[in-house]
């Protein structure tokens, strides 16, 4: 560890509530599940627990027959000491799709009123102006805006152009910062070198998120440290490794005795751990065939939970042994559309047109919708600018868009409050079905009755599409 004796604790937020499961689980844990482990998490002292948002909101109603602000409020109830975080897609909320500001702003109001302490707040494609409402209106009703950037690698992303970004987040007001690698791709090197660039600009803590992929991810959290980084994510042990985050309790040990000593008991954490452990085996049948370490990231970035979907939509075609000249065929797409990261949606939108790509033996033969939004400028500005020849090919004579994509849509919720009539019993019900209309429509019309046992090829199709998000 570095020689400066000023003792600064690594902060942590322990994951196992919302990302670890998403990444192993097809985010499919009940919150029957996680209650009885709720006192314990709470007596830890993280800096938070990572507990809702991501894909959790969807799963909760599609899935599991739950209320998703009722997990809220649950987790509220049973763990008070400690921040509750979230992941918010920025003007993409929850959903895959941009909401209207109205949405975003009563969605952020809610989700206060409900518990939520801490927004950590991203854009997929890294375009503040997607990002900008959602910051100020976490910051209107008194949560932590955790800013984030999405951490990837291209021949237009660079640690500088990473500070240039976060820069100009620190001016839209962000009470914290957070490298998202979403891939596990940071290197240590490169994760000491932004950490100690970013601690140069600001005073405000820094986060570092990874998955443990590619394998590096302890080893760049080890590095950070040492260059002053204040929080990283973590996964309790029996829930960690894979496409999860690096264990707690190894990086618990690793900082003790040391001016970044996290202060936490293994002894508590093992108990955790051990409640974990049993309630995984419920899980099995949702578990990838591999979930080791799957150094292809660092070739083509694409995560595991990815792999799987592409898997899926191969065998489908009976076409399975294709998935090499996929791998090879993405990062090309990926050029097409401007180097976007690999991170919801766009990861599931360049992995989607690469199948296309290859079962057509013509590249961009079939074109999805989605595809077109990205070259047209419907989920942003891209951090490369798309060929005008390639735009052309893909949209015709539809003219791309220059103006945040939000700015064109009118205000949904009062049409969406006709719309459901009486199934909402709440705003909040409201909210859900805005965000998700067929799935919180059937969830409200049901609500309180036991979800439907699934078949193992059901089980198998969500673990794949859900895992990917």
């Amino acid at each position: 560890m570095a020689a400066a004796q000023t003792k600064k604790p690594l902060g942590i937020c322990d994951t196992v509530l919302r990302d670890s499961h998403q990444s192993l689980l097809a985010t499919r844990m009940r919150t029957e599940d996680m209650i009885p482990a709720m006192e314990m998490l709470d007596d830890i002292g993280y800096w938070s627990l990572e507990v809702w948002g991501g894909a959790t909101f969807d799963s909760c109603m599609r899935f599991l027959n739950e209320d998703p602000w009722e997990r809220l409020r649950t987790m509220r109830k049973r763990m008070p000491k400690t921040r509750l975080q979230m992941l918010l897609r920025g003007q993409v909320v929850v959903g895959y799709r941009h909401y209207a500001d109205d949405v975003v702003d009563r969605f952020v109001a809610k989700a206060v009123e409900n518990g939520m302490q801490v927004f950590r707040i991203f854009d997929a494609l890294n375009d503040l102006r997607n990002m900008e409402h959602a910051m100020r209106t976490v910051r209107k009703y008194g949560g932590h805006v955790q800013a984030s950037v999405c951490y990837t690698l291209s021949p237009v992303h660079n640690n500088e152009g990473f500070v240039k970004t976060f820069k100009e987040l620190l001016q839209v007001g962000a009470d914290s910062l957070c490298i998202k690698d979403m891939g596990g791709l940071i290197s240590p090197t490169d994760a000491s070198d932004l950490v100690t660039r970013l601690k140069a600009v600001t005073d405000v803590p820094i986060s570092l998120h990874s998955h443990y992929t590619s394998g590096m991810a302890s080893m760049a959290y080890f590095k950070a440290a040492e260059a002053g980084v204040d929080l990283v994510d973590c996964a309790i042990s029996s829930m960690s490794l894979g496409t999860s985050q690096p264990p707690t309790e190894t990086l618990v040990a690793s900082m003790a005795g040391t001016p970044r000593d996290t202060g936490l008991d293994l002894a508590k954490l093992s108990a955790i751990g051990k409640h974990f452990a049993s309630i995984r085996k419920n899980y099995s049948h949702l578990e990838m065939k591999s979930y080791g370490v799957d150094t292809n990231v660092l070739q083509f970035q694409v995560p595991g939970g990815m792999i799987s979907n592409l898997v899926n939509q191969l065998r489908e075609q009976g076409q399975e042994g294709k998935l090499p000249e996929v791998l090879k065929e993405i990062p090309r797409v990926r050029a097409d559309l401007g180097y976007p990261p690999l991170v919801t949606p766009s990861s599931q939108i360049c992995g989607t047109q690469a199948v296309l790509n290859v079962l057509m033996g013509e590249r961009y033969k079939m074109v999805p919708k989605e595809v077109k939004n990205i070259a047209k400028g419907m989920y942003g500005r891209t951090p490369a600018p798309i060929d005008p020849a390639f735009q052309k090919q893909i949209l015709g004579d539809e003219a791309p868009i220059t103006c945040r994509p939000a700015d064109l849509l009118e205000p949904e919720l009062e049409k969406a409050k006709a719309e459901i009539g009486a199934l909402a019993k709440s705003e909040e019900d409201v909210l859900s079905y805005v965000l998700f209309p067929q799935v919180a429509k059937e969830f409200l019309a049901n609500r309180g009755k036991k979800a439907a046992d699934l078949t193992g090829d059901q089980l198998a199709a969500i673990a794949a599409a859900v895992a990917a998000r």
